[in-house]
């Protein structure tokens, strides 16, 4: 049996722009399809989504646009305030995992790996369920921004830093 080689990537934009701002540095989203879809021969990439929170519908255009015209899927929610009783504060989210998990399974039989930028451990479950069909999955983020559920559960970690030089936004 050939080895089977497609790939699905998932950007989970909200926790990668928290990490990315936790390590100093910011990657391209261009450089990471290339860099993903080079590292193993022979690798067809099949999808590549980014999911994002925005302040309003013309939040981010430009960037989204750009991620577009890249190949990426842009998926987005509108932000939702909320009152954190423990620091007083008020503080916004989109929560887009429910989203993410759903575009997993529903382009399921269209890959073999999955490469998931995120360290939420609410997607433990999800990947577990991925792995028993036998999904190779990558997990990307940073440390201390990766839940310990999350690594374990994955059959591959990759912490940002360690591909830098390979992803890295440069600037033009």
């Amino acid at each position: 049996m050939p080895l089977m080689n497609r790939l699905s990537i998932f950007v989970d934009g909200n926790n990668m722009f928290y990490a990315q701002q936790k390590n100093g540095w910011f990657f391209d989203p261009k450089r990471v399809l290339s860099f993903f879809q080079n590292e193993q021969p022979e690798t067809t990439l099949i999808n590549a989504f980014w999911y994002t929170g925005l302040k309003d519908p013309q939040d981010q255009r430009g960037f989204r646009d750009a991620l577009i015209s890249l190949g990426y899927t842009v998926r987005t929610k509108i932000l939702k305030e909320y009152y954190d009783d423990t620091s007083g504060k008020y503080s916004q989210k989109a929560n887009l995992d429910i989203e993410i998990v759903v575009d997993m399974f529903n382009t399921v039989e269209q890959y073999d790996r999955v490469v998931l930028f995120s360290g939420d451990g609410d997607f433990e479950r999800a990947i577990e369920l991925l792995r028993s069909k036998n999904t190779h999955i990558t997990v990307v983020s940073t440390e201390g921004m990766i839940a310990r559920e999350l690594r374990n559960a994955t059959d591959r970690y990759i912490d940002l830093n360690d591909i830098r030089m390979s992803i890295e936004k440069l600037d033009n």
